[in-house]
């Protein structure tokens, strides 16, 4: 079959002239390649359009020191520069995966295409409109993969600790309580009547309370040095031993994490005298100790519950891919929530400040939440990891925008690459620590929703300022 039958068959060019076909086979030239070898590599300028004739084509990317293959050009697919593509160098592999026959036209001829055959460039700006869009998609896909795969350990590490919490709480309520009866015992053998019954009861009642209120209110919590406990411990242990209370050694600490004081021990011991001391205070010490622990397992699944909501929340995934109303502020900490191993381990501090009354947006939640993630995780990426690094994020109604900054205290962005933070490819991390998508998705997802983004950056200061319509897209 001829070069000719081959164009004529192919689907991307049934609407073409055959003399405009005839013409393209005139301008190219044929090139052959070996199984093995390469059409392109990464940073490779192109030169040519390429129409694959025979053969195969498989275009791949190095990622993580892995190869991630992204298509197979099989005949008949165009790939290579395309009239008005903005394309210049290469950004992955192309080798031929058998022998492969190639029909190449310089871009050097595209002008003399478009002015003299507009079919066959109409034809051809089809194929780079549908091949923006295939990679643009790709693109897309493979930077979600990226983030979940980071939240995905950072969810992981979050959650192990509750978790483990949970497991090790319960191991010690179970021990705890294998003693009750032996202790019940004890208790059961004194005589009080039901009006010491009471007072005990409501004093061990507002001891757990008194706790309580002493956690949720951190400006009234007690705040004892190390020192002060231990000299607390060694007087309730003193004021114990001299009333030969069982197990006074094991009972004290947890009196003074109760905020026990001496005239606490005798204000019971003046309910039920000294003769009854010992189990009393043992019966009190263990209830504190099952409370201690029901409210340490409370805890652990507290936050593993609000660790599961964050990711529902952040990942949209009880709505639809449809544009609804989104709560920026809502996004914002749902993703520090999922990036917190990374606040812990560097001890960065986190300034928040959201305008009062902060109007929603209209916009997709999963790809605005993509927005916060990457830049808030590269904010986290160059800042020290000696304490000193800060974040700093602040939203504000502007008109008819929502105005978003995102601050950190790094070394900043050189002054010759800001312009290209937003290419594709283009990173300044490590081999296999980025993909150079990041931000590139960035800028794509805030175009589509019709907004704007701008970096400002110098040493000790980086600024991300976005802009969306609280309205949505027009």
């Amino acid at each position: 079959m001829s070069n000719l039958e081959y164009l004529k068959q192919n689907p991307y060019f049934q609407e073409v002239p055959e003399n405009q076909l005839e013409w393209l086979l005139e301008e190219s030239v044929c090139q052959d390649l070996e199984e093995g070898e390469f059409l392109f590599q990464p940073n490779q300028e192109i030169t040519c359009m390429h129409i694959v004739l025979c053969g195969r084509i498989r275009l791949y990317i190095a990622q993580n020191g892995q190869m991630r293959q992204l298509a197979i050009y099989e005949p008949h697919e165009i790939t290579g520069q395309l009239p008005y593509s903005r394309m210049t160098k290469s950004t992955g592999y192309g080798i031929a995966l058998e022998p492969t026959k190639l029909l190449c036209f310089e871009k050097t001829k595209f002008q003399e295409l478009i002015q003299n055959n507009y079919e066959l460039t109409e034809a051809l700006v089809r194929r780079m409109t549908t091949r923006v869009r295939e990679f643009t998609k790709n693109q897309q896909m493979t930077e979600k993969m990226v983030s979940l795969g980071k939240l995905s350990a950072g969810l992981a590490h979050e959650l192990n600790n509750p978790a483990s919490a949970v497991v090790r709480s319960a191991e010690s309520l179970q021990k705890h309580l294998q003693n009750t009866p032996e202790q019940f015992k004890d208790v059961i053998s004194i005589k009080v009547n039901p009006e010491q019954v009471d007072q005990i009861n409501d004093f061990l009642f507002e001891k757990i309370n008194n706790l309580k209120n002493r956690d949720k209110n951190t400006s009234q919590k007690t705040k004892k040095s190390i020192l002060q406990k231990s000299n607390l411990e060694d007087e309730l242990l003193d004021y114990m031993e001299d009333r030969d209370v069982k197990d006074a050694f094991d009972i004290a600490p947890t009196f003074v994490e109760y905020d026990f004081e001496i005239n606490d021990l005798e204000r019971v011991e003046e309910i039920v005298s000294e003769a009854h001391l010992s189990p009393i205070l043992n019966w009190i010490c263990n209830n504190l100790i099952t409370e201690k622990t029901i409210q340490e397992i409370k805890d652990a699944s507290e936050r593993i519950g609000h660790l599961v909501q964050s990711i529902k929340s952040y990942t949209h995934m009880d709505k639809g891919s449809d544009a609804t109303q989104v709560s920026i502020v809502e996004g914002i900490e749902n993703t520090l929530t999922l990036l917190n191993h990374k606040i812990k381990v560097k001890n960065i501090n986190v300034e928040l400040n959201f305008e009062d009354n902060l109007p929603k947006i209209e916009a997709q939640a999963g790809e605005i939440n993509q927005v916060w993630t990457n830049i808030i995780d590269n904010a986290l990426d160059v800042l020290p990891e000696n304490g000193e690094g800060k974040l700093k994020i602040e939203s504000k109604n502007d008109h008819d925008f929502v105005l978003t900054k995102i601050t950190d205290n790094g070394g900043g962005i050189p002054k010759d690459i800001i312009n290209q933070i937003f290419d594709p490819f283009f990173t300044t991390k490590e081999i296999g620590k980025g993909t150079g998508l990041g931000l590139d998705i960035t800028h794509r997802i805030i175009q589509q929703h019709n907004g704007s983004i701008k970096v400002n950056s110098e040493n000790g200061q980086t600024t991300f300022e976005i802009c969306i319509p609280i309205k949505g897209q027009s």
